[in-house]
């Protein structure tokens, strides 16, 4: 986890994300923050707590929560964030919702800010240490799970087909039954990972709970290190997600965990490189025959610049035969 001591970036992001989880006294702290961050970034200990009509020593407690030695350190993450959401206008899009007049243009800057804003957070919470364990349970696995459902199981079923390629042996499961049986045949050195960004999703956690039960190393990708299916993982990865109009939270999650699940695939390729070189090549010769060569493309396009001429009105028509030329 991050040092007490230092400052992290994306605390706007965290609090956001789990002020639903928070007891009162703290949501609303939280909620004085996010109200107006670069305001509580000037305030002391006793405004904030005047403010949300709480105490320091509750101010001090949301610190501890957060990660943080005191208030100090809050103040100095926020500020840093604030600074860096108003250059990339951030907080302008961050939030707002898309209403049926917006032109094509603004839609795509506020879901293009919504994905950057989550994937940056994502990256700035994102536990190395609990990255590494994870490589390292996969490289050694002689089997690997995933379990996700919705869209979950599409990033799951992604992840799946990318460690395949590098030579893990590995399932993605989003049907209960199936995945509850496959969990139960997991043993110690053995790794489940199931994904959830709520982390509140009960079939997702029976499948982790399953497998854990087993001695598998289970690891939860989830939005809340404080969920029920934190709870019963050993490791925990943490993704963020900003949602916009049409795109629930769930669905704005995508983009970081399959941010968070490609970082894996890469470090593992990265640290089994000559397993996973040769794995990559054999895979890649297999469906080889499937591929028309390059050469074939660059044949049928001169054929159809040839086949196809413009006339000086415009319209196009066959090219004439060698005889009418």
């Amino acid at each position: 986890m991050v040092a007490a001591t230092e400052p992290t970036g994306g605390v706007l992001g965290r609090i956001r994300t789990e002020l639903p989880t928070l007891p009162d006294a703290l949501q609303r702290v939280a909620e004085q923050l996010l109200a107006d961050p670069a305001e509580a970034a000037l305030a002391t200990i006793v405004d904030l707590a005047e403010r949300s009509g709480t105490s320091t020593a509750t101010i001090t407690r949301f610190c501890r929560v957060f990660g943080f030695s005191g208030y100090a350190a809050l103040r100095v993450a926020i500020a840093t964030e604030t600074g860096r959401a108003a250059q990339a206008r951030w907080e302008l899009d961050i939030g707002r919702e898309i209403v049926p007049q917006d032109p094509l243009d603004r839609v795509l800057e506020i879901v293009a800010s919504a994905d950057t804003r989550a994937i940056q957070e994502t990256v700035a919470r994102l536990d190395r240490e609990s990255l590494e364990r994870v490589v390292a349970a996969l490289a050694g696995a002689q089997r690997v799970e995933l379990f996700g459902i919705g869209s979950s199981g599409t990033v799951a079923a992604e992840m799946a087909f990318r460690l395949q390629r590098i030579g893990v042996v590995c399932w993605a499961r989003s049907e209960v039954h199936t995945a509850l049986t496959n969990a139960a045949l997991l043993r110690p050195g053995d790794v489940a990972i199931g994904l959830s960004h709520g982390g509140r999703t009960h079939e997702i956690i029976e499948m982790l709970a399953e497998a854990g039960s087993h001695g598998a190393t289970t690891v939860a990708v989830t939005s809340f290190p404080r969920s029920p299916l934190a709870e019963v993982a050993d490791v925990v990865l943490t993704t963020a997600a900003h949602e916009t109009t049409f795109r629930a939270e769930a669905l704005a999650a995508v983009h970081s965990q399959l941010l968070v699940l490609d970082l894996i695939y890469v470090v593992l390729a990265q640290r089994t490189f000559e397993r996973s070189s040769v794995a990559f090549e054999v895979t890649a010769e297999a469906v080889a025959g499937h591929r028309l060569p390059e050469e074939a493309d660059d044949s049928r396009r001169s054929a159809g610049r040839r086949g196809r001429r413009r006339d000086t009105s415009g319209r196009t028509r066959p090219a004439p035969k060698p005889e009418e030329a």
